[in-house]
């Protein structure tokens, strides 16, 4: 009945309901069923004894002190397991009163009391009832040994219950004899990988698991278990302890080109910069004991340990997209260190995206390899929690903590791993406590920091050992059945340490299918691949436009501002005239989706957009439904997502990379909600755009949009720092390049940045993105104030007519408003929304001896284009460079260079220096005084006009 009462406390009469209630509650005294919950109150001093009560009655309020003893192991049995090998965590800890007999006012006389395991839903074993002796010794075993389970914290019942009833109760799994010799076996390759290393490059750093080798039989069990569960396709994220082991042994990467990297001189084999061996990532098909396949990436990472999670995070989703949303087949597994995962900002914004529409995969494995220091940094002084888990208690996330000593109990916490995340598409954390046996890496002498700690682990057996041992005296082994299972592993490693001189690194080592249609960079480099036409015919536009006026679906109430933004953004369309930066991108998606190409936008407030402008996402003003116009196009259109992001820049702009990876065939954009803020995600704009394809071969074509623009907005909204994307640019500025350069130039860049004034030209770099052979990152800085300016503006011609992006545009106004080219005597070249500044200061003023010219295009620079255009102007006297940021920012330090080398190859400027014309060298990006603004604004355009010297 009480059990009854617990699922649903209506199913008993209401008599029993308050019966229960006030024992749960400790509402009344002993006599009307007063028994107070004992985190509150020790119940030795607050329950009267009964004098009047029967034997059966004083039996009952004993078991239900039972019952209450049962929850606190549940609830703080992890506080007192037996997790570190080392025997350092709970040393000196007092034992929570909690789980003491005498809290509850039992003693060693009630320890043969009969228990009715049923009450509660205590279901230890299939029998009905067991002494309390007999409980508390399975209470012992399930909460206070070699696993510490935290889950009491979770909010969903079902999901307790679970895991419960795996932990203690007749659900525990019991290792078979064939599991356990694949549990020696994983423990003998592990061990073996870390000893030959140490053989043959000794002096070599490798970030072994000398200390934690049950890591890899535990990553086996839950990535065979996962296999089994349905999963086809793992994404791994994983750090650098043990990182080369795991490729080794459980991803089934080559072991000669690994063993390459350690020692390999000949450089001809470098077909890149590349990165440090540890870094690698590497990707093969596993094969499990009941011959279920799974196919196995682990992405390559920098040092910033913690920052590949989001990456590979991203990467799971789009995969898991281009099936649809099947989160059952498609997995992520991530493996951390304690330190980095209780210290990391990067690990609590991925965590918050897990549950998020637009971002959830269904749940995330996640190893921690917990060394109890992180480099030389006591965990004491490395966090302010526990345990380096409990910033993941925000998933509502079970959480087991294991000893890594214990090497079934780890196996046994990874298949719970697997299990849990296939039922309830959830995360799932393994902290597994162990020891660097070696330090930090192996050239570390970690004892100067960590003296009594490394005098332990001196005298630490190898886990091999101790599991061998045991294995053999249980009968599970022979001697010589193991002895073999060494030789073979030892065996296999000479001959891939043999075979290692004969490896070539291969361009395509960590490519999936949806790649198979683009060219490596190897094969790019082979050939020069012409640009392709991205304007679309008139019919696609008509098509598109649609869905850009202010009709919904019947029944919907469209605000009624929003209905005439929306009337007249399909006007322009219509008529072909004023078309703005709004309205362009949604031509440039709608056509895209036509045409097959998913479309992928996120960021902070991109469904409205920070300015208003964008309305992707439409809200019934009743019911607050939403309609997203551009997933209506057509039937049978490709994907179109649009969604908000978390406040997060970092974990959010790191998935969009990731999801780029794993899909090169649609559009991805990050947009900051400020170009300022995107420097919160640096590590991901220069470890991974900016880089990664130089270090691993790894290719993204990746839209970063962000504003960017000089309004009078004070230092944390107007710069997106172009200056330091232009530095992440590997064009070389000192020589002119060749006309096989030109044509290449795009094919061999790292990045692309460009800072654009014209609606078409944003069409057109959207479309540019995918409509090549090959894949590069995109940086768009757009301006904020000419999102609905006048000059930002174009027809329809231009998206029909004009084939391909413009990277300069010249001046339109000769003969007209200023002088013929001839006749012109200035020419001033700049980037971006200064552009609207310098038109209206010219017209205002009367120069018509000043010609204009927009670069569209900073990287790569578009070198011809300006030298034809420096030779348009043959009788100039005055080159200019104008921005509206700082000397020590914008793109004068990327201009300057490249205007050297071009005008000394023009036809009548060789003897000319490009003179800067912008504000005075700051440390904030700008002022926050809106007149100090207009100030400098007015400086700026005096000077590129030379005002001062005309008067």
């Amino acid at each position: 009945m009480y059990t009854s009462w617990k699922a649903d406390p209506t199913s008993v009469h209401v008599s029993w309901q308050a019966y229960f209630h006030n024992v749960e509650n400790g509402h009344v005294a002993i006599e009307q069923a007063f028994i107070p919950p004992p985190e509150l109150v020790s119940a030795t001093s607050t329950i009267p004894k009964p004098t009047n009560a029967t034997h059966a009655q004083l039996e009952t309020v004993k078991q239900l002190k039972a019952i209450h003893l049962i929850q606190a192991y549940q609830r703080w049995g992890h506080e007192h397991a037996n997790i570190d090998p080392l025997g350092m965590l709970n040393e000196g800890n007092v034992r929570k009163k909690e789980l003491s007999l005498s809290h509850y006012g039992l003693g060693p006389e009630d320890l043969d009391m009969i228990i009715p395991v049923g009450l509660g839903a205590q279901d230890f074993t299939a029998t009905k009832s067991m002494t309390l002796r007999e409980v508390i010794a399975i209470c012992e075993e399930a909460y206070c040994g070699s696993m510490g389970v935290e889950y009491m914290h979770i909010s969903d019942q079902e999901q307790v219950e679970w895991i419960r009833r795996r932990i203690e109760g007749p659900e525990r799994h019991i290792f078979s004899n064939e599991e356990k010799k694949r549990i020696l076996d994983g423990l003998v390759r592990a061990t073996a990988w870390e000893k030959f290393l140490a053989t043959k490059f000794p002096n070599e750093k490798r970030f072994g698991l000398d200390g934690i080798e049950s890591y890899i039989p535990a990553f086996e069990a839950a990535v065979d278990r996962s296999a089994e569960n349905g999963v086809e396709h793992i994404e791994m994220g994983v750090g650098h302890r043990g990182r080369m082991n795991a490729l080794y042994n459980i991803v089934g990467k080559d072991g000669a080109s690994m063993l390459r990297d350690f020692d390999s001189k000949e450089t001809s084999a470098w077909v890149i910069p590349g990165d440090v061996k540890y870094h690698y990532g590497g990707s093969g098909e596993r094969v499990t004991a009941s011959g279920k396949k799974v196919y196995m990436n682990m992405a390559p990472q920098p040092s910033h340990v913690e920052s590949v999670n989001p990456v590979v995070m991203g990467k799971t989703r789009a995969i898991q997209d281009g099936k649809n949303g099947d989160s059952e087949k498609t997995m992520m597994l991530n493996v951390h260190t304690d330190a980095a995962f209780a210290g990391q900002g990067t690990v609590y914004e991925t965590l918050g995206l897990a549950a998020l529409k637009g971002y959830e995969i269904g749940g995330t494995l996640r190893f921690i390899v917990n060394n109890q220091v992180g480099f030389t940094t006591d965990a004491w002084q490395a966090r302010s929690s526990p345990y380096c888990t409990d910033v993941a208690k925000i998933l509502d996330a079970p959480v087991i903590h294991v000893n890594g000593d214990d090497v079934e109990a780890v196996v046994l916490a990874g298949i719970l791993a697997a299990d849990f995340r296939a039922t309830f598409n959830k995360d799932f954390l393994v902290d597994i406590v162990c020891y660097r046996r070696n330090g930090h890496n192996e050239m570390d002498q970690a004892s100067f920091t960590q003296p009594t700690m490394y005098e332990r682990i001196a005298e630490k057996k190898n886990i091999l050992d101790g599991y061998e041992a045991s294995m053999i005296s249980k009968g599970v082994v022979m001697r010589e059945e193991v002895q073999r299972m060494k030789d073979k592993a030892w065996a296999e490693l000479l001959e891939c340490f043999g075979k290692r001189k004969e490896q070539k690194p291969d361009p395509k080592e960590w490519l999936i299918d949806s790649w198979k249609g683009l060219k490596a960079p190897t094969e790019s480099n082979m050939e020069t691949l012409p640009p392709k036409v991205t304007a679309v015919s008139h019919e696609s536009i008509e098509a598109v436009s649609k869905k850009l006026g202010a009709e919904v679906p019947q029944g919907f109430e469209l605000h009624k501002n929003l209905e005439r933004i929306l009337s007249r953004r399909q006007q322009t369309v219509t008529t072909g005239k004023d078309i703005d930066w709004a309205t362009a991108e949604a031509l440039a998606f709608g056509t895209l989706l036509r045409d097959g190409t998913g479309v992928r936008v996120a960021g902070q407030d991109v469904e409205r957009g920070t300015f208003s402008q964008r309305h992707a996402v439409l809200h019934d003003q009743r019911t607050n439904k939403t309609y997203t116009p551009l997933s209506t196009i057509n039937p049978g259109q490709s994907l179109f997502t649009i969604t908000n992001s978390s406040l997060s820049e970092t974990a959010a702009m790191g998935f969009e990379f990731g999801y780029s990876l794993a899909d090169p065939n649609a559009l991805v954009m990050w947009e900051a909600q400020f170009g300022d803020f995107a420097n919160n995600a640096q590590v991901i704009i220069d470890n991974y755009i900016a880089s990664s394809e130089k270090k691993w071969l790894q290719r993204s074509g990746v839209v970063l949009s962000l504003p960017h623009g000089y309004d009078g907005q004070g230092p944390e909204h107007t710069s997106a720092r172009l200056e330091r994307f232009l530095q992440l640019g590997d064009e070389d500025s000192r020589h002119f390049p060749t006309p096989k350069q030109l044509q290449r130039q795009h094919q061999d860049t790292n990045i692309q940045i460009v800072c654009m004034t014209s609606p078409a030209n944003y069409f057109h770099v959207l479309r540019r993105q995918v409509h090549r052979d090959f894949r590069k990152p995109l940086i768009i800085l757009f301006s904020k104030s000419l999102l609905r300016h006048p000059l930002a503006r174009s027809d329809i011609e231009q998206f029909i007519e004009t084939p391909y992006f413009q990277p300069l545009l010249s001046e339109t106004q000769h003969g007209i408003t200023i002088n013929k080219p001839e006749d012109i005597k200035r020419v001033i070249f700049c980037s971006g929304q200064v552009y609207a500044a310098l038109y209206k200061y010219r017209e205002t003023h009367g120069l018509k001896d000043t010609a204009i010219t927009r670069i569209e295009e900073l990287h790569p620079f578009p070198w011809e284009q300006v030298r034809q255009n420096l030779d348009n102007y043959a009788n100039a006297t005055d080159v200019v460079w104008c921005q509206e940021e700082t000397l020590n920012g914008g793109a004068w330090g990327h201009i300057m260079p490249r205007f050297e080398v071009i005008l000394s190859k023009t036809k009548h400027h060789t003897d000319k220096k490009v003179r800067y014309a912008g504000r005075d060298p700051m440390s904030s990006v700008a002022v926050g005084y809106k007149v100090l603004h207009a100030i400098e604004e007015e400086k700026v355009m005096s000077d590129a006009f030379q005002v001062s010297s005309r008067q």
